[in-house]
Order: structure tokens, then C-alpha cells, then sequence
């Protein structure tokens, strides 16, 4: 009991650390638009190799409403009720989610630090891919791009531009960090009751 109510406590105040970096956003000058936070989604990475993926994409989901309620606004650009479902499940609910299912290369990668760089590289693709769909079957149909690309190309560019700097910059920290944090990476921290 006093093992589960630390994992609660302890992942209530990862998702928090998460939702605060998240407000502190840059736009790199190659980007087309997004922001990219200082590894705001790397406090759910931790969650989910302290304990396990199942626990890792429900403080994803967790967070992932967080950033809807803190993402209203752009909800309140959506016309229609199907649009309204796109935005809220593609650029929030799964694109969030997806992040917990970071720790699910430990398995396969027999080097810990690689398997959680692989985790967040493939978790943070797939938010990427959700952030794409979003491009191109809601906010091209709500915002034609002033460009002229074709909508696919644009999605990529926009998503890519700040997506591909929120990887390196977490793969990097993440990377870094596991050496001198390794006990906490392992949930080694920890005293069993």
C-alpha cells in the first residue's frame, strides 16, 4: 500500500514538472510553427521506466488532458463536432498517450540507456504521426496553408520543425542523465514495504 501511494504521488508530481516545461516553449527560426519545450514530456519517459508501460501511458493519459485543457483555445477553432473529435483524439489524447509506451523497449534493448533513447525516439514518432493526421484531415481543411504545399507536405514541415528538435533535445537530456541518475531511472530509489 505504501509502495502504490508513493507510484501515485510521485507520478502526480512527474506529470506536473511535465505540464509546467510544457508552458515554456521556443520557436526555433527554421520552424513553422509549434513550440519546443526543454523535455517537458521526459518526466513521463520516467514514470514509465519506473514503472512499466501499463502505469507509463495511464500518466500519459493523465497528462495528455492536462495539455487539452491548457490546449482549449485551439479546440475553439473547429467548426464542426468531427473536427472538434480530430483535434481533441490526434493532437492531444493519443498524441500524449503514445508517450507511455516509452518503456516497452527494455525488453528487447539490453542496454538500459539505449532502450530509453529507442523508447523515446519510437514514442515520440508516433506522436509526431498523430500531429501529421491532425495536419492534414483537420487544420488544412480549417487553414489552407498560405504556402501552397500540398497538405501532407506542409503537416510534415510544420510537425517535423518542431517535433525532430523535442527528440534530439530528450534523447540528449535523457542520455546525459542516465549515468548520474541511474538509481533514479531504475526506480532503484525506491523502498519496498
Amino acid at each position: 500500500m505504501k509502495t502504490k501511494l508513493r507510484q501515485l504521488a510521485e507520478s502526480a508530481i512527474l506529470v506536473a514538472i511535465g505540464t509546467v516545461l510544457s508552458l515554456f516553449t521556443f520557436q526555433g527560426p527554421w520552424a513553422l510553427g509549434g513550440g519546443i519545450t526543454v523535455c517537458s514530456m521526459l518526466p513521463l519517459v520516467m514514470i514509465a521506466q519506473r514503472h512499466g508501460t501499463k502505469w507509463g501511458v495511464l500518466s500519459a493519459l493523465v497528462y495528455s488532458v492536462l495539455q487539452l485543457l491548457l490546449g482549449m483555445n485551439n479546440v475553439q477553432y473547429a467548426p464542426t463536432a468531427l473536427s472538434v473529435a480530430g483535434i481533441i483524439v490526434f493532437d492531444y489524447i493519443l498524441a500524449f498517450t503514445v508517450i507511455g509506451f516509452s518503456a516497452s523497449f527494455n525488453s528487447i534493448v539490453k542496454d538500459r540507456r539505449k532502450a530509453i533513447v529507442l523508447g523515446i525516439v519510437v514514442t515520440f514518432f508516433g506522436r509526431f504521426l498523430c500531429h501529421f493526421i491532425s495536419g492534414v484531415i483537420v487544420w488544412e481543411a480549417l487553414f489552407p496553408n498560405e504556402l501552397g504545399w500540398a497538405p501532407a507536405v506542409w503537416s510534415l514541415a510544420y510537425n517535423g520543425s518542431y517535433m525532430l528538435p523535442e527528440i534530439i533535445i530528450t534523447c540528449v537530456v535523457a542520455y546525459m542523465t542516465y549515468t548520474p541518475l541511474k538509481r533514479y531511472w531504475l526506480g532503484e530509489d525506491i523502498v519496498k514495504a
